[in-house]
């Protein structure tokens, strides 16, 4: 008889799940990764050609980091409309919109692979939301048809074909390095959804897109990029168990962001994963 982690790693692999969950402090987690992330995603948007006066979809919108991005970029002429299956997130984004008073942003809660659009939109846009679909290409594709001719579709994803690295090398970083990218595989996530946006727009029936990789580093002791990590690994470390990846006891995430802080030291530096973005244009 097949055991309950056997058959949930099964299910996992035949359908990706958001491994890393929805409660507060994901979503607390996803607002602080936007510090670290906000400038890599705003020059793929830039480049892209998001301006003033878009009618923008923002595809798995999380807590609404990217949408408050595209909102800056569009102006108040312009409107954003952000889409997430985690009601809770939605719910958070809505009360960072009004705290905000922005309200050219509208947020709906609704599956990303089912969506439809009420309207046509300018430009369809996503971050790290490819990866935890079954089929990217088909959601694309779809999407895609409710684009303006001549409008854009751009979408900024992890690569997690090796694991990020410190100089000098952090013991602990390596570790939870390993463990991170194994919860992931196990999930079902699409370890490589950067490096395969190009075949993956190829496939939607869209123009071949340009793209880039960037990645945030951290140095010294000042840092906050340790604390993301930790908030990460908190966020993935009930999957991680459930997957039979590591425990509790071993991962000890209490003191991991000390421990880093330490190893790296006051003048070493420490990537997060590299992040790759590739936009492109409907044709007119």
């Amino acid at each position: 008889m097949m055991s309950q982690t056997e058959s949930m790693s099964e299910s996992k692999e035949q359908h990706p799940v958001y491994v890393l969950g929805h409660d507060e402090d994901e979503l607390q987690r996803l607002i602080d990764q936007s510090r670290h992330f906000g400038d890599l995603t705003e020059q793929v948007l830039l480049r892209a050609g998001i301006s003033r006066g878009m009618r923008v979809l923002d595809l798995g919108c999380g807590a609404g980091d990217v949408s408050f991005l595209a909102a800056r970029l569009v102006g108040p002429a312009g409107t954003v409309i952000g889409v997430d299956s985690a009601p809770q997130a939605i719910s958070m984004a809505r009360q960072r919109a009004a705290q905000a008073k922005l309200s050219n942003v509208t947020f709906i809660h609704s599956d990303v692979a089912d969506f439809v659009p009420e309207q046509q939109v300018d430009a369809l846009i996503g971050r790290l939301v490819l990866m935890y679909l079954a089929d990217p290409a088909a959601t694309l594709r779809r999407l895609a048809s409710h684009v303006r001719a001549g409008g854009v579709v751009a979408f900024h994803e992890m690569d997690l074909t090796s694991p990020p690295v410190s100089l000098p090398a952090s013991p602990s970083y390596q570790q939870i390095g390993n463990w991170i990218m194994e919860t992931f595989r196990r999930g079902g996530v699409e370890m490589q959804m950067g490096l395969k946006l190009y075949r993956t727009f190829i496939a939607a029936g869209l123009p071949a897109p340009q793209m880039s990789m960037g990645a945030s580093i951290g140095g010294g002791l000042e840092s906050t990029i340790y604390e993301l990590i930790a908030q990460t690994v908190r966020s993935l470390l009930p999957m991680m168990e459930a997957l039979g990846v590591a425990t509790a006891a071993e991962v000890e995430v209490e003191t991991l962001a000390g421990r880093l802080r330490r190893e790296v030291g006051s003048s070493g530096a420490i990537t997060a994963p590299s992040l790759v973005g590739a936009w492109t244009r409907l044709p007119r």
